[in-house]
This record gives C-alpha cells, sequence and structure tokens, in this order.
C-alpha cells in the first residue's frame, strides 16, 4: 500500500476511534490532513473575531506552512494509529 492509500486508510479509521480525541489532539489531526492533502494554507484567516474554533483551525494549519505533504502524510497516519493503540 503506498502514501496515499495509507493516508486515506487513515482519515477513514479516524472516524471510527474508541474515544474522541481531545481539542488539542482534533487540531493537530485537522492540520495535519489539510497539509497532507492540500498543502500550505491557502485561505484567509476568519473574519469574525468571535469564530474561535474556526481561527484555531487556520492557526494549527498555517503553523505547519512548508512542512511536505508526504511529512503531514506519515505524521497523520502515525498519529491515527497511536490514537487506534
Amino acid at each position: 500500500m503506498d502514501l496515499k492509500e495509507q493516508f486515506e486508510q487513515a482519515v477513514a479509521d479516524s472516524k471510527n476511534l474508541s474515544e474522541k480525541p481531545s481539542n488539542e489532539t482534533l487540531l493537530q489531526l485537522y492540520s495535519l490532513y489539510k497539509q497532507g492533502s492540500i498543502g500550505d494554507v491557502n485561505t484567509d484567516a476568519p473574519s469574525n473575531p468571535f469564530d474561535f474554533v474556526g481561527k484555531a483551525k487556520y492557526e494549527a494549519w498555517a503553523g505547519l506552512k512548508g512542512k511536505s505533504t508526504t511529512d503531514a502524510m506519515t505524521e497523520y497516519i502515525g498519529l491515527i494509529k497511536k490514537l487506534k493503540g
């Protein structure tokens, strides 16, 4: 199975975890997923000052700027394996 297939399997597995991860871990998963599937952040930050969730997601993804999609996919797969136990 190549890296892209492993990544897609990890994405599918993420929907069936036995326990909901912490918000911090969810942000990490989100940012790694976006970086692995799209690359560097390509949108503007949320303009609504009260969109705390959107802002946190944007900042988490923007924090991975420069990380290769391959590295992000690999880290995402590793994190899902760790969460699965």
